[in-house]
């Protein structure tokens, strides 16, 4: 690859192995809170950190940063290990930054030590109004000047459980009257009574990030910490922690530009309270931006590194429109998904002239891969074709060009089957039209058409004694709002999200082992083997068909 066609990351890297700078190789990490589920925003960090080390033949620690148990879990550990392995990558190792819980408290006593670090008892509204502002600089703590040997000594009794939540932090002992908000003697522990997810009750004290993360880095040896641009106001935090305590490596902090997605939000926090307020079904609802909701959606993990190498890595933050994931999603699931027939708003349709029982026709699973083979079509007298397919008077529909679809007196061909013509139509008390009566003409049978009849165009359909119905779920952006805002969330949610109809799939499509499936004229479709049972509508055993994307751009 030329040098010029690099982002500023991988020119930076071999920078560096050129300057002799990386004895050990490239090691890279991508350290989650575990304190909800992956989103796409994290996919672009994720195929980052572990694209780049694996390019530099390099290695990734999947590291997760647990230090606030009041809203960690193991389920969220067990779902990210799952999302990070399903994207495609393998980390070199599993760490946790509570695995460095007892070296962390160390390097905080030697910041004390060293008259670096501070109790302080102040609440947590005193803090606030004495750090200034943008403008103003902060006023140092009362408690600022206390004696080495009184802090050491109330940091071992934080550690012993003496203390209860909120009466005393430790902080950073830096500048008040720092520019940079964040210098303005930062805490560094809190006390938090709380039974930890992997140490239970061994700590109640409990490190910030600002002060984990770059320790951590350099305990692994990390050579370039990569992280997103709200974090570079924090480098001269994590470059004086790694000054100031005795830590024998310091890793550069290198910023990216963090992925913004149209028509959606890309905050834990936000995602978080769409969960608990029950506004969408769970962290892997489809509409979710969440890695598991995409994959239930029937995204491939391809599409999604697809996505993540276009967008590239700058240091500009942009905002990335939908159609872009959609296109890599759609140019992924052309090549490998496979063809069959769905019907999502059936019509009944009846053969008068069908005399015989049904027959079995075949398809090809993809006309331009010969290697998927073909499927049988089982064919009677009795189908269903797609209600948008006909129209009683298709003038008043106001289309460009000719009507391709069959209405009263009209053609077209089945795929892959007969061409027939529509007779009658049954009209019910809402004035709805509920069957069409039609002719099909045996000598037009596709491959072998010796009629000479000329139909408005092709459409697909299920035989209606063989087809399987099934749920189908159909999405929509999760908001109206290209840009959703926290302060409007609930006004910028799109109603119609979600759409369920009850429709039908040809036999072949439930016996085949794959998920992904193209609908013919329809759509790319995936089987759902987990839906919520309560929104199925009392159809509890129907199978749940997820719409992924449409066959062409735009929702």
């Amino acid at each position: 690859m030329d040098t010029d066609a690099k982002d500023f990351i991988r020119q930076r890297i071999e920078q560096d192995q050129r300057e002799d700078k990386l004895p050990c190789g490239v090691v890279t990490r991508f350290p989650p809170e575990p304190n909800g589920y992956l989103h796409i925003g994290h996919a672009k960090s994720i195929c980052l950190n572990f694209g780049v080390a694996k390019e530099f033949g390099g290695q990734t620690f999947l590291r997760f940063d647990d230090t606030n148990p009041i809203k960690e879990s193991e389920d969220y550990v067990a779902a990210i290990q799952a999302d990070v392995a399903w994207l495609g990558f393998e980390w070199s190792s599993l760490t946790h930054a509570s695995d460095y819980f007892e070296e962390l408290y160390k390097f905080a006593n030697d910041l004390i030590s060293a008259d670096k670090a501070f109790v302080c008892s102040m609440t947590a509204q005193q803090m606030h109004d004495s750090r200034g502002s943008l403008t103003e600089p902060g006023t140092n703590s009362p408690y600022r000047d206390r004696s080495v040997s009184d802090n050491l000594d109330l940091f071992a009794r934080m550690r012993a459980g003496v203390f209860g939540d909120g009466e005393h932090v430790l902080r950073a002992k830096i500048d008040m009257s720092s520019p940079n908000i964040n210098m303005r003697d930062p805490v560094l522990y809190r006390i938090r009574h709380v039974t930890h997810q992997r140490t239970g009750d061994d700590w109640c004290i409990y490190p910030m990030y600002d002060f984990t993360h770059c320790i951590c880095d350099a305990l692994e040896g990390i050579t370039h910490s990569l992280c997103t641009l709200e974090f570079e106001d924090h480098r001269p935090l994590y470059d004086w922690v790694l000054d100031n305590a005795n830590v024998n490596f310091h890793p550069p902090q290198i910023e990216f530009s963090r992925l913004g997605l149209e028509y959606t939000v890309l905050s834990k926090r936000l995602l978080n309270r769409l969960v608990e307020e029950k506004l969408v079904d769970g962290w892997d609802d489809p509409r979710m931006p969440t890695i598991a909701g995409l994959r239930r959606r029937g995204v491939t993990a391809a599409a999604i590194r697809d996505f993540c190498s276009r967008i590239g890595v700058t240091k500009q933050d942009n905002q990335v429109e939908m159609n872009l994931l959609e296109f890599c999603i759609r140019r992924d699931l052309e090549a490998s998904a496979r063809r069959g027939m769905g019907v999502v708003k059936p019509l009944l349709v009846t053969l008068t002239n069908w005399r015989s029982d049904a027959v079995v026709l075949q398809g090809p699973w993809h006309a331009r891969n010969e290697s998927m083979g073909k499927r049988d079509l089982p064919f009677s007298g009795s189908l269903y074709i797609e209600r948008d397919d006909f129209a009683l008077d298709p003038a008043v529909l106001d289309l460009p060009g000719k009507w391709k679809r069959l209405a009263p007196g009209e053609m077209v061909r089945l795929r892959y089957a007969f061409i027939i013509r529509c007779d009658e139509y049954v009209i019910d008390n809402n004035g709805d039209v509920i069957e069409l009566k039609c002719t099909y003409f045996p000598e037009s049978r596709s491959g072998q058409d010796s009629s000479g009849l000329k139909p408005n165009g092709v459409v697909h359909w299920v035989s209606a004694g063989h087809a399987v119905p099934v749920e189908i779920r159909s999405y929509q952006r999760l908001f109206n709002s290209p840009s959703p805002s926290s302060t409007s969330l609930l006004e910028d949610l799109n109603p119609q999200s979600l759409l369920i109809d009850h429709g039908f799939v040809e036999p072949a499509i439930m016996a085949h082992e794959d998920t992904r499936f193209q609908f013919e004229r329809q759509g790319y479709y995936c089987k759902d083997d987990s839906p919520p049972t309560a929104s199925k509508q009392g159809q509890p055993n129907q199978a749940v068909f997820n719409k992924t994307v449409s066959l062409r751009e735009g929702f």
